[in-house]
């Protein structure tokens, strides 16, 4: 099986909109007994600082003050933080390039919020263009999101880069323990037949590995059918995918796109 979560990389401006994300980050390093990275992005324009040095001092005060939170936090959970500050005019890509840095296998991030550290992020500009263009995974939390205890929910297409997700999201039910649903969507009752051999042959294969596992196949609107799957299994963690190819386009999939604004649990992106 594979292993997601073995390198965690939290993006965070420590704000009210990012306690979910947080609150997963810390979950998923205590359970997994992994160390935590953390990058605070801060916008910075070199030019107007120059103009204006007392915005920046007080940017680099307050970034201080919130490392000082998280670690304190981190303290009482038992973990180990190691926070960077990364300074740049486009926050999103001092993220992907810490996540480099750092070879993270995941990235956790808040799926909204206001200007700030993470400027321009309202309901998911930001997190389209981290999702887009990661080099990694991509998990995305609303602000309320918890740990998800319950069943984890895989959305996959009925081909070869369906069967590399439904794997991936095995993998983190295996680590969970955790019930997996696989649901496969068409958009006309005429294309069951197809994906129904897909699902027989992910099941058995899923089997295998000794997990518990089941599948629903539905005819409709992609995003709708996987969100009403949810709410019908009560599974606290979708998974969706998005391809390699997509990336330099930075496009993510309107069905994934749409699943991220509109979930209430966390959305994990998987990239291959």
């Amino acid at each position: 099986m594979l292993q997601i979560f073995h390198s965690l990389l939290l993006a965070t401006e420590h704000g009210e909109f990012d306690t979910g994300a947080e609150r997963i980050a810390f979950a998923l390093a205590r359970n997994c007994k992994r160390p935590l990275a953390v990058v605070l992005p801060l916008v910075s324009n070199p030019e107007y600082e120059a103009l204006v040095p007392q915005i920046a001092a007080k940017a680099e005060q307050a970034a201080a003050s919130k490392i000082q939170e998280l670690q304190g936090q981190a303290r009482s959970a038992g973990l180990t933080l190691n926070v960077r500050v990364r300074r740049g005019e486009e926050p999103y890509q001092e993220i992907l390039e810490e996540a480099k840095s750092q070879q993270s296998s995941v990235i956790v991030i808040r799926r909204r919020g206001k200007r700030g550290f993470l400027a321009n992020l309202l309901i998911g500009e930001m997190v389209s263009k981290v999702v887009a263009h990661s080099p990694c995974h991509v998990l995305i939390a609303p602000r309320q999101a918890v740990m998800w205890s319950r069943h984890i929910l895989v959305a996959a297409q009925p081909n070869e880069h369906g069967q590399e997700i439904v794997r991936a999201a095995a993998s983190v039910a295996q680590s969970c323990n955790s019930t997996l649903v696989v649901v496969t969507v068409v958009p006309a009752q005429a294309l069951r037949g197809n994906a129904e051999e897909f699902m027989a042959n992910t099941l058995r294969e899923i089997q295998q590995e000794g997990l518990s596992v089941r599948g629903e196949i539905r005819v409709g609107h992609a995003y709708s059918e996987i969100l009403a799957c949810r709410e019908s299994t009560d599974a606290d963690l979708i998974v969706v995918g998005k391809s390699n190819h997509q990336i330099g386009r930075a496009h993510i999939g309107s069905v994934a796109q749409k699943i991220m604004g509109l979930a209430e649990f966390p959305v994990l992106v998987l990239r291959f």
